[in-house]
Parts: structure tokens; C-alpha cells; sequence
């Protein structure tokens, strides 16, 4: 059995830290509400492109 076989063996169990980041590797802070899966410091980059606008 090499080392991928070993490694990948066992199913990952999803978690807010093993979800799927979209924008980077970040695991601290995500947004998970409306599916966005990103971190709070991506969100603020990505606001605009994804739909969001900022209120005063």
C-alpha cells in the first residue's frame, strides 16, 4: 500500500475547517451563510463581484 492509498484511505468528515474554500486556504473566519464558503478577508474583496453592496 503506498503512501496515497494510506493518506486518502479514510473519508474526510465536513466541517466548518474542512469545507471547501473557494478563494484561498484560509481556514479562519469563514462565511458560511448563503453557500458564499469563503473567508471574511475574500469576502471583502469579492463583495462587489458576488452581488453585495455596501450601506451607510
Amino acid at each position: 500500500m503506498g503512501f496515497s492509498n494510506i493518506w486518502y484511505s479514510h473519508p474526510c468528515k465536513y466541517n466548518q475547517s474542512s469545507i471547501c474554500r473557494r478563494a484561498c486556504s484560509n481556514r479562519h473566519g469563514l462565511i458560511l451563510k448563503y453557500g458564499l464558503n469563503i473567508c471574511r478577508q475574500c469576502f471583502r474583496e469579492y463583495a462587489n463581484d458576488i452581488g453585495f453592496k455596501k450601506l451607510h
